[in-house]
């Protein structure tokens, strides 16, 4: 024969074709419900205790009016536990959805102005305290999982 050749032969990948396989069948709609499960908790623990957005920024006080109409049980973005419980994983398929579908959900993520707060004809200017996103943990416990997932087939 003229000219060059390299020829491999590939042994002892029985294993990882197997495992390869193994990998195509991972339930990820599964997997996406678990992401979403993290992220459910993760984002109701912000708001029941962390008080803070996602990127580790404080969220903003009360203002000194309204700091005077609250009681002891109230704190930031928690005074009957409506957006705390209405928070929830609202994932289906392989898309994660963490949110809730409460009116002032969106107020509260994004801040804004407020026209007739508490239908009294007040205008309010209402600070953004974000409580939906990824912190760096959150980011990490997902990576952790998805792993933890994959890796399976090939132990």
């Amino acid at each position: 024969m003229a000219g060059v050749q390299v020829e491999l032969t590939l042994q002892g990948i029985e294993g990882a074709a197997r495992a390869l396989g193994a990998l195509a069948e991972t339930d990820l709609e599964d997997l996406a419900f678990n992401v979403g499960a993290l992220l459910e908790s993760s984002t109701q623990e912000r708001i029941a205790t962390g008080k803070a957005a996602p990127d580790g920024t404080p969220w903003d006080p009360w203002s000194a009016r309204y700091a005077k109409t609250r009681k002891g049980q109230h704190s930031l973005l928690v005074s009957g536990n409506g957006l705390l419980t209405a928070t929830q994983n609202y994932t289906t398929g392989t898309t994660v959805r963490v949110g809730n579908n409460l009116v002032y959900g969106a107020i509260h993520q994004l801040g804004g102005e407020i026209e007739n707060a508490w239908g009294r004809g007040i205008k309010v200017t209402m600070p953004a305290r974000p409580y939906l996103g990824l912190s760096a943990h959150d980011v990490t416990a997902i990576t952790d999982l998805i792993t933890d997932t994959v890796k399976e087939p090939f132990q």
